[in-house]
């Protein structure tokens, strides 16, 4: 089951946009349309990003080219788009953390609505906290209770410094007043492997990054960060219930380079949320964990605002840097 969630002022736009979209696309180039993804093809965002573009090509009547471009925190990629021209030639397809985090942790600091203009929000996801099955918590409340009887001995892994499952380790350390310890690597599967060995304790990540070893009995899911109507998160408890003041959530999203205009912002949003009555786009959503939840261009950016004075918060006061 997915949700959608809309304001009315959303839906007017996109019932403006939805009845322009034929005369639009009458009039529309016919070149494709470059969708880049901050992740190595085969990921969770580059599943989603692929079924996105193909839907969309299909509404607008142009072809989607998907352009992978993981690796360097999403920064090439956020560079790939920016440097673009701004004629909606031209998407990148992010996940919260490129545009909310990593622009933070970059020399100087980036305010990134000054360089990415806002399509809008198509899914949001949670993350689980996992733990490796051989530990001796099973439930959230022991591990709490076996960090602050451990001060610093329980460790958390990241697939680097700055990323979300980071930033949620440090926002989980602080609300549950225990002193962890973040052991970053360099890539999940690193983290995964030394995860279901035991070298580190617990991590945050999304489901589909886990459910294999959830599956053959390696890891053990112990919380959720936010609700979620996806099937495969159903009945893990929410970490907020043991740990109060706790909580975060992935979300993927379109954005063009600034100077983009407005009603080529309003036809792709149009195009964006008709791809979420394609039953098989939102059937491969909820398999991968993520629920379908619409936030238009101005709902996105107060959201972007708010959640980058979030993270900045975390950030200082854990001190986080990259070298």
């Amino acid at each position: 089951m997915t949700y959608m969630y809309t304001s009315r002022r959303s839906f007017l736009a996109s019932a403006a946009a939805f009845a322009a979209l034929g005369a639009q696309a009458q009039g529309a180039s016919s070149a494709p349309i470059r969708m880049v993804v901050p992740f190595a093809a085969g990921g969770a965002t580059d599943v989603l990003g692929r079924d996105l573009a193909k839907a969309m090509g299909a509404t607008l009547g142009q072809p989607f080219v998907v352009e992978n471009a993981g690796g360097g925190a999403g920064v090439p990629a956020v560079q790939k788009v920016t440097g673009a021209k701004a004629d909606g030639g031209t998407l990148l397809f992010a996940a919260s953390g490129n545009i909310t985090a990593q622009p933070l942790l970059q020399k100087p600091r980036v305010d990134i609505l000054t360089q990415l203009t806002p399509v809008g929000m198509i899914a949001t996801a949670p993350h689980v906290l996992v733990v490796a099955a051989k530990m001796p918590f099973k439930t959230l409340a022991e591990l709490v209770a076996y960090a602050k009887a451990h001060p610093g001995q329980l460790n958390f892994g990241s697939a680097g410094v700055g990323g979300l499952a980071h930033l949620g380790t440090a926002l989980f350390a602080r609300a549950a007043q225990v002193d962890i310890k973040h052991v970053p690597y360099r890539g999940a599967a690193a983290a995964m492997t030394d995860l279901i060995s035991g070298q580190i304790h617990a991590m945050f990540g999304t489901m589909p990054s886990f459910t294999g070893m959830v599956q053959n009995g390696s890891l053990r899911v112990v919380g959720i960060t936010a609700p979620s109507a996806a099937a495969p998160l159903k009945g893990i408890p929410l970490i907020s219930n043991t740990v109060r003041g706790f909580g975060y959530k992935s979300w993927n999203a379109i954005f063009t380079p600034v100077g983009t205009p407005a009603p080529i912002i309003a036809r792709l949003y149009a195009a964006m949320k008709q791809a979420t009555v394609d039953p098989g786009v939102a059937r491969r959503f909820e398999e991968q964990g993520v629920d379908i939840e619409l936030a238009d261009a101005a709902e996105l950016t107060d959201m972007i605002r708010k959640e980058t004075a979030l993270w900045d918060k975390v950030i200082r006061e854990a001190n986080i840097h990259v070298n």
